[in-house]
């Protein structure tokens, strides 16, 4: 089989040449491709859509014929007759209309003068299956890190789930806005990349939110830290290491929430060394399997759109030219996966992750090791060895204070939560009363999401949130005397007064549910009735919910 890519979605025009014996497995010796990209370069700052535009109309016709040129070589060798490729794919989304509707007529154009299928193809989801193709994982967590996206996903039910992202901006464009500020050409993370090598660590806001993140705050600290005539290599060091550590956390949660074992990395952003470098050494900290692919598979290709149009036209995934319009803001939860098998992503969610209750068991969680003891549960956030050791003792001495202080507010306020029975800051250590038999996520029922539901209502008009409400952050006690749903882990809490902040706490849960569950949006509703019926005041907070879920970079 060979397939014709065409990509361009804001600044690489490309096209490629992909041939396979099957594209249903994982990437073989015999596997070929061929990648020709012209890409924009700015005069000056970032990404300007007009001219991005104009460069995309004029180099797509002179990529896409450099590609067809050598289809056609590979199929007279072959001693082939009829069309040198036996589909045309071409990303439909996301990216900057004006660019993606060049690609679009182009591979139209190419498909009809052919005579050969159509096949579109999310741009998103082609960054995470080019990695899972060529590593030959088979239900990895997925970490995109690209220039205008930033997530966290897993495949479940069909479709790839999103488990996390950013709440505001791409992290190579929030990258690039630092780097506009200091007046540096574009692309940035290069730039940033060779000054961070020179520079020591310089603090910046971490902001994690479950699986979520956030980084304009801390490109607003950054620019102050320049202004204010910080070393500029330091200030760099400084970026590197909170949003590379921040991603890699994120990584981490996904892992552990899920039970997966291995690791795929996408985007253009993934190309830094210390980025690929903080994950692997993360991976292998947990004992995980990681993979990055070469640089030509990360940053923008058609590579990888010729790869999974490959995949999609051998499941008969294509598309009618009437129907083929862009869509800028095509979100990879949106794409029926139809080329792959039914394998969710993770172990099963169904099966105790304590051991039988007499046996010590040890869990190794997203940012901590967990003895589990038949009376009592012993939880150490030990080092993580990829964050930067000022950053990691910040972290883990702050999360360990709050985690007590906030478990033990919410059992005042009414919330099943298992008593602090010992405190150690210097090791960060607790050891707490040992509560439930299972984690949420392996029993995953509608009267437990209620009473996670009617939990977080009470701890809000309480003025906190518990900042990682996740399947697995809440233990259940079947056992027919202590139904009790337990609330855990509050370390990414803190105390707040705003409404936006009580529905991120929802949102993290929505997430988890997406990410655990077989049937999340009816789980998902069940919690919100029951934080409807219990909250003092949840009209804002509902308000703030759907202004969250329209915020993401996909909406």
């Amino acid at each position: 089989m060979r397939v014709l890519g065409i990509e361009g979605t804001a600044w690489a025009a490309s096209a490629s040449v992909f041939e396979t014996d099957d594209p249903t497995v994982a990437a073989g010796d015999d596997d070929h491709v061929f990648i020709e990209t012209d890409a924009y370069q700015p005069d000056s700052g970032g990404i300007h859509p007009r001219e991005a535009a104009e460069h995309m109309g004029e180099a797509i016709p002179q990529v896409v014929q450099t590609a067809l040129h050598h289809a056609r070589e590979r199929a007279e060798t072959a001693g082939e007759d009829g069309p040198p490729v036996d589909a045309v794919a071409f990303s439909r989304g996301p990216g900057l209309g004006p660019c993606l509707r060049i690609v679009a007529t182009a591979a139209r154009a190419v498909a009809q003068r052919l005579d050969v299928p159509l096949v579109g193809v999310n741009h998103m989801v082609a960054h995470l299956e080019v990695g899972r193709y060529r590593s030959g994982f088979d239900s990895p967590v997925c970490l995109n890190a690209s220039g205008a996206n930033a997530h966290v996903l897993g495949y479940r039910g069909g479709r790839y789930r999103v488990l996390g992202e950013t709440m505001d901006t791409g992290v190579g464009n929030a990258i690039d806005k630092f780097t506009r500020h200091v007046g540096w050409q574009h692309p940035g993370g290069p730039k940033v990349e060779r000054r961070a090598r020179e520079g020591e660590y310089h603090p910046l806001p971490y902001v994690v939110k479950g699986m979520d993140f956030s980084f304009s705050g801390i490109m607003s600290a950054a620019k102050q830290a320049v202004d204010g005539d910080r070393p500029i290599e330091n200030v760099c060091r400084g970026l590197e290491e909170t949003i590379f550590a921040m991603l890699t956390e994120v990584s981490e949660r996904a892992l552990s929430l899920t039970g997966a074992d291995e690791l795929v990395l996408g985007g253009g952003v993934g190309q830094n060394e210390r980025l690929q470098g903080m994950l692997r050494e993360m991976c292998e900290q947990r004992g995980a399997d990681f993979h990055a692919p070469e640089d030509r598979f990360l940053r923008d290709n058609a590579g990888m759109i010729a790869m999974l149009g490959a995949r999609m036209y051998a499941a008969g995934d294509t598309i009618a030219v009437a129907d083929s319009r862009i869509d800028s803001n095509f979100r990879p939860d949106e794409v029926p996966v139809t080329w792959r098998a039914d394998e969710a992503v993770g172990a099963d969610a169904s099966r105790r992750v304590d051991g039988a209750a007499d046996d010590a068991t040890a869990v190794t969680g997203a940012e901590a090791t967990v003895s589990i003891e038949p009376d009592r549960v012993v939880k150490e956030r030990v080092p993580r060895s990829y964050r930067h050791p000022t950053l990691d003792d910040r972290l883990r001495t702050e999360r360990t204070r709050q985690e007590v202080r906030l478990t033990s507010d919410a059992r005042r306020h009414g919330v099943p939560t298992p008593l602090v029975r010992d405190i150690d800051l210097r090791d960060s250590r607790i050891v707490f009363q040992r509560v439930g038999d299972d984690d949420l996520r392996g029993v995953l029922t509608e009267p437990h999401v209620r009473d996670v539901g009617r939990s977080l209502a009470r701890i809000h008009d309480a003025g906190f949130v518990h900042g990682d409400p996740t399947t697995r952050n809440v233990r259940v006690a079947p056992d027919a005397e202590d139904r009790r749903t337990f609330l855990i882990d509050f370390g990414l809490g803190y105390y707040t007064d705003e409404p936006e902040d009580y529905a991120m706490d929802l949102h993290v849960f929505a997430q988890s549910l997406a990410g655990t569950a077989d049937d999340p949006d009816a789980l998902f509703d069940a919690a919100l009735s029951a934080y409807r019926t219990e909250a003092s005041d949840p009209g804002p907070v509902f308000t703030s919910l759907s202004d969250i879920e329209g915020r993401g970079r996909y909406q």
